[in-house]
């Protein structure tokens, strides 16, 4: 086989040993990729210390699921990348940045798949266009976006999401944890909504403001683009409607 064909790897659990190398791949990825991904907020030292953490030569001292797996992609004994899987998360896939664009990065994210058959989710940076049409390519769907205030990088992120061997199953999983959400979301905005009749001069219908609703819709379509994308200010402006004549009804 060619050293460029991916049939020539071997996919193992990572071992103690290895945390070095994985450390180095990490880092010299993340340099690579600059600027298309923002550079790590971590030293070279911190990172070898994750590795350590992550398997096992060192207590953990950081948040991380017990459940965590690292597997690596070898060739000829040397580690060419490798992944981090969470339960119903891929944490991290990376190649080493000399040998992007050769199948590897398709090979672990096979095995994720394997892994992981009910389905799983990433994040991956809105400036990393590559990673985005890679993870596109096989079979991935943005989600969720957000202004990268949860990161550690503070940039800008995409979710996106493989929903399984059964993906129908896998996307309505998905909906009942929204809906579970926005269930505990209804009701604190309906709470609000009547906390404000008991503070209004002219409560309820006739007190309602049709400036402050537009504008309510307008923010919405601005903070969650993925949904201001996909539904636009009206429909979220009718939405809201809805929501706040039920709230207003329920305050009564």
């Amino acid at each position: 086989m060619t050293p460029t064909d991916p049939g020539d790897l071997d996919l193992r659990p990572a071992i103690g040993a290895d945390a070095g190398t994985l450390a180095d791949l990490f880092w010299a990825a993340r340099e690579a990729a600059h600027p298309a991904m923002p550079r790590s907020v971590h030293t070279r030292e911190e990172c070898g210390h994750w590795f350590r953490e992550v398997l096992g030569l060192e207590p953990r001292t950081t948040a991380m699921p017990l459940e965590r797996a690292t597997w690596v992609a070898a060739r000829r004994g040397e580690v060419v990348g490798y992944v981090v899987v969470d339960p119903g998360w891929l944490d991290s896939l990376y190649v080493r940045p000399d040998l992007t664009g050769q199948g590897i990065g398709t090979v672990l994210l096979d095995l994720v798949k394997g892994l992981l058959p009910a389905g799983f989710g990433l994040w991956v940076f809105e400036t990393n266009i590559r990673a985005q049409a890679f993870y596109a390519r096989h079979g991935l769907v943005v989600v969720r976006r957000t202004d990268g205030s949860d990161n550690e990088e503070r940039a800008p992120d995409l979710e996106m999401s493989w929903f399984g061997a059964d993906p129908v199953a896998g996307v309505r999983r998905r909906i009942d944890d929204v809906d579970d959400r926005l269930a505990g979301l209804l009701a604190e905005r309906a709470a609000l909504t009547a906390a404000a009749q008991r503070l209004k001069d002219v409560p309820g219908e006739a007190g309602r403001d049709p400036a402050r609703e537009a504008e309510i819709a307008a923010r919405m379509a601005r903070r969650g683009p993925a949904v201001g994308d996909r539904l636009g200010r009206d429909r979220l402006g009718r939405i809201m409607h809805v929501v706040i004549s039920e709230s207003l009804d329920a305050a009564d």
